[in-house]
C-alpha cells in the first residue's frame, strides 16, 4: 500500500419535517491522508479540530476498529493526517462524516470489499440513524426509512435539486444530545398525521421542482423545530430576514445551531451579503450539494 486519501462530505439533515430521515450532502469535506506506518498515528491539520491525542482514543480509529472487528479482520497500523472543513457540533454532520471515514478506513486497510449498501447499514448502526450518514456516503439528497419488514435502510437518492444553499454558522456549539432532550417522547395520532403530511408534501415539492411549496412545508415542521427553536439564537430573525431576501425556506441544519436557507438559483450571493451584515458574528456561507459522496483516491507514486 503506497497510501490513499478518503474524502467525505458534510451534510445537513432533517430539512424541517424530514426528521431523522432526510439529508443533503454539502461541499465541505473531511479528508484523511493515509500511509503505511510502524504504529498508529493521527495528525490534525484543521482549525475545526482539537489536537490529536493517542490514536486508540481517536473517534475515527474507534469506528475503523469496530468495523474491522465486525468483519473479524485486523487493522494494520498507519499514519492518518486528518483535514476538515466541517465545524464540530454545528449541525453539519461532523460525526456522520467521521463514522463513514472510519468504516472506509477499515474497508481499505482490511480489503473488506464492502458494497455501498453494506457501508450504509453499518454506518446507520454505528451512528444511530441514517439521515446524515446516507448523504455523506452517497451524495445528493437522500430520503431514508428503516422498516421492520425489510430490516434494512431503504432510501431514495436524487442529485437534481436546483437551488442555492446558504448556511448561517454561529461560533458556538450545540450538542445533539442537548437538542434531543427538548423533544417530546411521543406524539398523538392527530399530531403525527399532520406532521407526516407536511413532510410528504415537502418531499413532493422538492422532487417536482415546486420549491416554493417545499419551502413553505419546511417552515411548517411539527416534529422538532417548534421545540428546538428556543435553543437557536436568532432563529426567527434569520427565517424572517432570509424570506424577505427571497429564500424559499429556512430551517435548522441537523440539530443546530447552524441554520440553512434554500433559495432560488443565482440569489445565494446576494443573500449571503445581506445576511452577513445582519449576522456579523456568524459565518454566512454559500454552499452546494455534493453529488458524489464518499471518495477514495490512491496515492500516485512518481517513477
Amino acid at each position: 500500500m503506497n497510501g490513499f486519501t478518503i474524502t467525505v462530505p458534510a451534510s445537513t439533515a432533517n430539512i424541517g419535517p424530514g426528521f431523522d430521515s432526510v439529508g443533503l450532502s454539502l461541499n465541505r469535506y473531511l479528508t484523511l491522508h493515509v500511509q503505511n506506518s510502524d504504529e498508529w498515528v493521527f495528525e490534525h491539520h484543521s482549525k475545526h479540530l482539537p489536537s490529536a491525542g493517542a490514536a486508540q482514543d481517536h473517534f475515527i480509529y474507534q469506528m475503523a476498529e469496530r468495523m474491522a472487528s465486525e468483519c473479524e479482520a485486523v487493522l494494520p497500523p498507519c499514519k492518518v493526517v486528518v483535514e476538515s472543513e466541517i465545524p464540530l457540533a454545528r449541525g453539519m454532520g461532523s460525526s456522520a462524516s467521521a463514522v463513514v471515514a472510519g468504516i472506509e478506513l477499515a474497508n481499505q486497510l482490511c480489503r473488506l470489499e464492502l458494497t455501498p449498501e453494506e457501508k450504509l447499514e453499518w454506518a446507520t448502526k454505528f451512528e444511530g440513524h441514517p439521515d446524515n450518514v446516507a448523504p455523506a456516503l452517497l451524495g445528493g439528497l437522500i430520503v431514508t426509512a428503516e422498516t421492520k419488514q425489510t430490516d434494512k435502510v431503504e432510501y431514495f437518492q436524487t442529485d437534481k435539486l436546483n437551488m442555492d444553499l446558504v448556511l448561517y454558522i454561529p461560533n458556538f456549539e450545540l450538542k445533539t444530545e442537548t437538542a434531543r432532550k427538548v423533544l417530546p417522547e411521543t406524539f398523538s395520532r392527530a399530531d403525527a398525521t399532520a406532521a407526516s403530511g407536511i413532510g410528504n408534501v415537502m418531499i413532493a415539492g422538492l422532487l417536482s421542482g415546486n420549491y416554493e411549496l417545499a419551502g413553505r412545508m419546511m417552515e411548517a415542521d411539527l416534529f422538532h423545530e417548534p421545540y428546538r427553536a428556543s435553543l437557536i439564537p436568532n432563529y426567527e430573525k434569520i427565517r424572517r430576514a432570509a424570506k424577505e431576501m427571497g429564500a424559499y425556506g429556512t430551517v435548522i441544519s441537523g440539530a443546530g445551531p447552524t441554520m440553512i436557507s434554500f433559495a432560488p438559483k443565482g440569489t445565494g450571493e446576494s443573500i449571503v451579503k445581506g445576511m452577513q451584515a445582519i449576522l456579523p458574528d456568524y459565518s454566512v456561507e454559500l454552499m452546494e450539494a455534493d453529488r458524489t459522496g464518499l471518495r477514495v483516491e490512491e496515492l500516485q507514486v512518481q517513477k
